[in-house]
């Protein structure tokens, strides 16, 4: 196993202030997101933000204050029908007003800025971007932006429908009103928006580096335990298995490794036990010794 690095322990305090920075880092990214590429080319990709471009472009108001004033009542109203998971978790619910706060107040601050580019696709795919990566930096420091995030759970928990079922709804009413107030084509490219945001919020919160997951069956476990252990100089955790057709108990090798060392991991197997049966397959996100620590 990998030698754990000597660590100096965080503090709580510190803790909070690292997460609620990151509530501001991330709020704010996704505001100039929204004012250099998503607003000025009209690409309404749900959400409150994308409620406030359709109603800039349909009564002039300023987006800062369309978003205020959906999020501030969004968010009253979380904490007094979602008691358990806003109220009942004080710190979740001040990084959460934090954020409904912070995340206008940067709109309103950055509005003068230069669009980045005035091509609705590169705005989409960018604008989705920097949008999924300010908000996968607030969840990451376990919060929220509020807006139709908290409409969802509400909805989820008085109907009974799943939560992304819920927030698959209230994006689709976005579009489709930006089909009907942009034009068709806008609406494809909010789709696009809205799948970029997606995929980038994956990313920043299992990351780009997946480590690989082995399950090793082998009739010479013990060789190939060591070898893992000396060579690879990775743990190893042993499984109690049985034989599908046989039904008799055998050993199941459970290996845990960076990308990097997949190729090592089977020239190791396969050196000692040729015949061995191996399964490598993704691990999204790894926690703990040795591994990247969220």
């Amino acid at each position: 196993m990998k030698r754990r690095r000597d660590q100096q322990p965080v503090s709580p305090a510190g803790r909070i202030l690292f997460e609620f920075a990151h509530v501001l880092l991330g709020s704010a990214i996704v505001a100039i997101s929204f004012n250099i590429f998503l607003l000025p080319n009209r690409i309404a990709s749900g959400g409150v933000a994308g409620i406030s471009t359709l109603v800039e472009a349909t009564f002039g108001f300023e987006p800062a204050f369309t978003q205020w004033a959906f999020n501030i009542p969004l968010f009253i109203a979380g904490v007094l029908l979602l008691g358990g998971s806003i109220a009942g978790s004080l710190m979740y619910g001040l990084k959460t007003l934090t954020g409904t706060i912070f995340l206008p107040a940067v709109v309103l601050m950055t509005r003068h800025l230069e669009p980045a580019t005035m091509d609705p696709l590169l705005a989409a795919i960018f604008g989705g971007i920097g949008v999924g990566l300010g908000l996968g930096i607030v969840f990451r420091s376990h919060s929220s932006t509020g807006g139709t995030d908290l409409a969802a759970q509400i909805v989820n928990k008085y109907t009974g429908m799943s939560l992304g079922t819920c927030v698959f709804i209230m994006d689709g009413l976005v579009v489709t009103a930006a089909a009907v107030v942009f034009g068709f084509e806008f609406a494809l490219y909010a789709l696009i928006g809205l799948f970029a945001t997606g995929k980038t919020i994956d990313i920043v919160q299992t990351g780009i580096g997946y480590s690989k997951m082995a399950i090793i069956i082998s009739d010479y476990e013990e060789e190939v335990r060591q070898g893992l252990l000396t060579q690879v100089d990775r743990g190893v955790t042993k499984l109690v298995g049985y034989g599908g057709y046989t039904n008799h108990e055998r050993p199941v090798l459970m290996c845990v490794v960076g990308r990097n060392e997949v190729t090592k991991l089977k020239q190791t197997v396969q050196t000692i036990d040729p015949q061995a049966f191996v399964i490598v397959s993704h691990a999204s996100e790894v926690l703990g010794e040795g591994f990247n620590k969220e």
